[in-house]
């Protein structure tokens, strides 16, 4: 059963907000519930523009890789970008990439096989690119623990800028490198410290390009920072929030080829929201670097012809649903070795599963479907050849990479952030990691928070539920990490018929009020998510979801997207 968190609001503090901003009471309070209690922070929270981006020269170390930039296009030096695997990763080699070839700079990239090189910058193709010319590297969304290579890249002649946003370790500081371009890093005060991988790169092509008086071109980058934003599920507030809000604004009208091709083969309309990055184009720039190759994302931004994208979208688009089938079946083997492992018997606070050959590249997802369906940490290890290939999620009030710390000595290498991480671990240590993970765990997370709790921001009455309403919610967008969709409560609601079952697992039901008023409501998973619950015909059940547009073949209707149920008495 969950934890039902319902927002309590001061209508002393809702009435005049609503009024000097020219809002509805109900956008007020959600805006004073989400910390924008003022006129001046909630006005600046409804319209973000440009000028809500923050200076780049606040990055420590910042200017002295401007410098280094410029003198290695003057020198025509060549200077490789080297990308991580994921979404952040590529989109900021995309955008860095980018920048660097306006100014005249030549380039190279890399980014790492996930299964021959693993994640992180390594010493054998630093070697390769020393061979190849390149004297300058420039990481993205990677580095931050790459100790070792940043020691042999000094000594051997390359110099190698670090733009990460991930957690350094705070024992060892920052890798030996020319500069670190990190907000999280000891000693930067730069004021957002929630930027992406790919944030930070555009930080950097911002100076770059300003220093050229090229900054009319800057916020055109914004369209691929927004995807990566979102698809690293970074909080949507403060600067990020500007990001994705004006990157969603001009997405529609992209001119980038593989972009267009993207949009397309995704399905994506003319007017899009956070919700379309992270569920239609953000999987499919995911699933080339967990399925294959990541490099082919920066191929299809790169792509010289809309014909040439198409086809590169389209393999992403093929990647995308054999990832689909191998998380499925992934996740089922987890979860049936978490059971055959005594479930939350002999793992308390956090599920440790592995399994021989288990595809790496699904790992991290199916480890998200066991936190959700479970509601504890999850670690899930693919074995091959001795060697454990790890992927872990976390729930709210558990620190992960401090979880992993905890036990640092088992690890090969390790590295993260609070929500996600990733590791290798000897497989005759597996068992030591599952007890000690757990003994952390228990000291840091009580009963409660361990009980899944939905945050209500608001109880309201069935009369006032119509598409007028949703469309006020629009101003809150985007919606994500940090500014999570708006969840209702309406009580006194009756179920029209017994629920419909859709595709074997998902629930589409009629629902009424006392007057007769009649509602559309759809609850994904929700077979199974209402095992608890017996729902009958004229059954009387409170409610809790999101309301949204429904639109087909033309029509407009309202849909209550359900997050969770009780039926009354």
């Amino acid at each position: 059963m969950k934890r039902w968190n319902i927002l309590k609001h001061d209508r002393n503090q809702i009435i005049p907000l609503a009024q000097s901003l020219k809002i509805s009471p109900l956008i007020a309070a959600l805006l004073i519930s989400r910390g924008y209690q003022t006129e001046e922070k909630a006005a600046k929270f409804l319209k973000p523009t440009i000028e809500d981006l923050n200076e780049p020269n606040l990055l420590k170390d910042l200017q002295k890789s401007v410098k280094r930039i410029f003198k290695a296009i003057e020198n025509q030096e060549k200077i490789l970008i080297w990308g991580d695997y994921d979404v952040d990763g590529t989109t900021g080699t995309v955008v860095l990439r980018k920048a660097l070839e306006i100014l005249g700079a030549k380039t190279g990239f890399h980014v790492p096989h996930r299964f021959t090189e693993g994640y992180g910058i390594n010493i054998e193709k630093l070697s390769e690119a020393k061979e190849k010319g390149y004297t300058l590297v420039i990481s993205v969304d990677t580095g931050a623990r790459a100790f070792e290579p940043a020691i042999w890249a000094k000594e051997n002649g390359i110099d190698l800028i670090i733009t990460d946003h991930h957690l350094s370790d705070e024992s060892l500081g920052n890798p030996d490198s020319f500069a670190v371009i990190n907000p999280n890093q000891i000693g930067c005060e730069y004021p957002d410290k929630n930027l992406a991988g790919v944030g930070v790169a555009f930080k950097l092509a911002h100076a770059l390009l300003r220093e050229k008086g090229r900054e009319n071109l800057v916020e055109g980058f914004l369209k691929v920072v927004a995807i990566g934003t979102v698809a690293d599920i970074m909080n949507l507030s403060g600067e990020n929030r500007a990001i994705v809000s004006l990157g969603l604004r001009d997405l529609p009208k992209a001119k980038n080829y593989g972009l267009r091709a993207l949009m397309e083969v995704a399905d994506c309309n003319s007017e899009m929201t956070s919700m379309d990055i992270g569920f239609r184009i953000a999987p499919r720039i995911n699933a080339a670097g967990r399925m294959d190759v990541a490099r082919q994302v920066v191929e299809l931004f790169e792509a010289k012809t809309f014909e040439e994208a198409r086809e590169f979208a389209g393999i992403l688009d093929s990647r995308n649903r054999e990832r689909q089938t191998m998380q499925k079946q992934i996740t089922e083997l987890a979860l049936q070795e978490y059971l055959d492992n005594g479930g939350s018997k002999n793992q308390s606070h956090v599920a440790v599963v592995a399994g021989t050959g288990w595809h790496r590249g699904v790992i991290g997802l199916a480890a998200s479907k066991i936190t959700d369906k479970i509601y504890r940490p999850s670690l899930v290890i693919s074995i091959e050849d001795g060697i454990g290939h790890g992927s872990a999620r976390s729930i709210a009030n558990y620190h992960l990479l401090n979880g992993l710390e905890s036990c640092s000595e088992l690890f090969e290498k390790f590295g993260g952030h609070a929500a996600a991480c990733g590791f290798t671990i000897k497989e005759e240590k597996i068992d030591e990691l599952r007890t000690k993970i757990n003994q952390h765990a228990a000291q840091h997370l009580t009963k409660e928070d361990l009980t899944p709790e939905i945050r209500i921001d608001a109880s309201v009455t069935s009369q006032t539920l119509d598409l007028q309403l949703v469309q006020e919610l629009k101003q809150l967008e985007p919606f994500g990490q940090g500014n999570p969709k708006p969840k209702f409560l309406t009580k006194d609601l009756f179920l029209v018929d017994e629920p419909y079952v859709m595709k074997d697992k998902h629930l589409k039901f009629k629902l009424k009020d006392k007057q007769g008023k009649q509602f559309e409501a759809v609850w994904w998973d929700g077979v199974e998510k209402s095992l608890e619950q017996t729902l009958k015909r004229n059954s009387c059940i409170e409610l809790v979801y999101s309301p949204e547009l429904n639109s087909w073949n033309g029509n407009t209707r309202l849909q209550l997207v359900v997050e969770d149920l009780r039926v009354s008495g």
